[in-house]
């Protein structure tokens, strides 16, 4: 071997053994360190935007509700309305929204979110919590997403009585300020240093039971935990298993849906035969199925999704850099879809995918979208004829088989569990992107759920209610596009639907609530 060419393999050895150490090496950016003139407990929004008037800056182009993607946007349509256009309804609706919800506050109203900086004023108009009596109707619990208040009245309430207290009693003015106290810089950063924070209890306690603290996790990681602590799946704890109504997140034994949903089989306080034990939000009143109201498990979905597993963080494309008066270069906290703006799209994905266009990447974005929805949709008009061959067969006078109590015990098991796996598609909210494949198994799983019950049912009843189920779902049970509160109060409107017909009327009353004011 000559010299020269054993020069030439020893410096390329030396080359790759120096890349290898580089990288072995390699440190996570760090976060730049501040020392404010903020105080330790300073929650006002304003404050924090005197401090970095640049950032904050961005942080009001959350108020902007009229830019819209494909499938959502900041504009507060119903989610259930493909009859009106924008900005009552819109054309990718759900239309069994309310059928599916019927008996629990959310068939009230459902409306697509409008920015972070609307959260207080919004959950003051929806018609979810009671503006018809002095307490609500729901806990302090619904808080806990819409506010930086929450440590701040644990520490004067207490953790063991807060959550249970009625919502309304934190409704009033000199509780809350509905702009400086809503969603914003004290829920994810140290006021004093500005350093990412965990304010958030349920995630806080959800990470200790899996061994894991925040404070010593890497900034990329607290970069989407800041989002989990609201963007997540939780439920209302009962009593008997500590402080009532206090948000948990149900993660004990995973984040999947099939995690979840194997977690809610126990936790709860059911008495019913085949259910001892399991979690319910509240009984459906059509096919008396204890039925689960899944929240918004973004986290969740994302995680394991292309781009949380390569270590995406959220902020990366919600929260992506820009230059401020073409100089300085912010995380931008309008946190929004990327796809709302060219800009958007260059200043988040194609930091990543730079060989491609923006208009590229925005197609591909929505064909995932679009296949997810179709099949959201199919999960939806089956779960709803779940509902409806349940209630066919437990009205069913006919002969009976010997195993019908347990066919029936298996049937709403079914009904329950399509449900879920539906409600967990539909209620994240990047219409199936942060984790296509988790997507489209969610659907199916729900289809599969729901196809059973109904199999369950008809076998019941020896299939004497097959030909009530046969045809187009929406003749058999119509989506029911109005529902209200007040509606409720009146007999004649329940009678109008075959559905709401099980529902019990609200006692009639006015308004006693209009936004922060008590006008009676």
């Amino acid at each position: 071997m000559s010299r020269k060419l054993l020069l030439t393999i020893l410096m390329g050895v030396c080359g790759a053994a120096l890349v290898l150490i580089g990288c072995s090496d390699a440190q996570e950016p760090l976060a730049p360190k501040y020392k404010t003139k903020l105080a330790k407990d300073e929650l006002r929004n304003s404050a924090f935007g005197k401090e970095f008037p640049q950032e904050y800056a961005t942080y009001l182009r959350n108020n902007e509700t009229e830019i819209m993607t494909e499938y959502k946007g900041s504009v507060a349509f119903r989610k259930n309305d493909g009859v009106n256009p924008l900005p009552k309804g819109f054309k990718h609706a759900q239309p069994y929204l309310k059928n599916l919800w019927l008996g629990y506050p959310f068939s009230f109203e459902y409306n697509e979110a409008r920015g972070h900086t609307y959260a207080i004023k919004d959950i003051l108009e929806i018609d979810r919590v009671s503006r018809y009596d002095a307490g609500g109707g729901l806990p302090t619990t619904c808080w806990n997403c819409k506010t930086s208040k929450i440590p701040e009245w644990v520490a004067q309430y207490g953790d063991d009585k807060l959550w249970a207290m009625p919502f309304n009693t934190f409704r009033p003015a000199d509780k809350i300020n509905v702009d400086e106290h809503v969603i914003g810089c004290a829920n994810c950063h140290n006021p004093e240093t500005m350093e990412l924070v965990i304010t958030s209890f349920p995630l806080d306690e959800a990470l200790k039971r899996q061994g894991k603290d925040w404070r010593k996790m890497s900034r990329n990681e607290m970069r989407s935990l800041v989002c989990a602590q609201c963007h997540v799946e939780y439920y209302f704890q009962e009593a008997k298993y500590g402080p009532n109504r206090k948000p948990v997140l149900p993660w004990d034994k995973g984040m999947d849906a099939d995690q979840i949903y194997d977690y809610y089989k126990s936790n709860g306080v059911a008495e019913d035969k085949g259910f001892e034990g399991q979690f319910f939000d509240w009984r459906h009143p059509v096919s008396k199925t204890l039925s689960i109201k899944v929240q918004h498990p973004e986290y969740e979905t994302w995680y394991d999704g292309p781009h949380g597993a390569a270590g995406v963080s959220c902020a990366d494309c919600h929260m992506p850099y820009t230059r401020m008066d073409g100089k300085k270069k912010v995380s931008n906290h309008q946190w929004t879809s990327p796809l709302k703006t060219p800009e958007g799209i260059s200043n988040a994905c194609r930091q990543c995918h730079a060989d491609k266009s923006a208009e590229y990447l925005r197609e591909r974005v929505v064909y995932t979208q679009k296949k997810t929805f179709e099949n959201l949709l199919s999960a939806q008009d089956m779960s709803v004829r779940a509902h409806e061959a349940v209630r066919l067969a437990a009205e069913w006078s006919g002969a009976k088989p010997a195993n019908y109590d347990q066919l029936m015990i298996q049937a709403k098991e079914m009904v329950r569990k399509g449900q879920f796996y539906w409600d967990f598609l539909s209620a994240e909210n990047s219409v199936g992107f942060h984790n296509p494949v988790k997507a489209l198994d969610t659907a199916q799983k729900s289809l599969e759920a729901s196809q059973m019950a109904v199999s369950y049912a008809m076998q019941a009843t020896g299939y004497g209610i097959a030909p009530k189920l046969e045809g187009d779902i929406k003749k058999i049970v119509p989506p029911i596009l109005e529902w209200s509160r007040k509606m409720q109060m009146d007999k004649a409107n329940l009678d109008a639907h075959v559905w709401t017909k099980y529902l019990t009327p609200l006692p009639a009353a006015e308004l006693m609530w209009e936004l922060q004011d008590k006008i009676r």
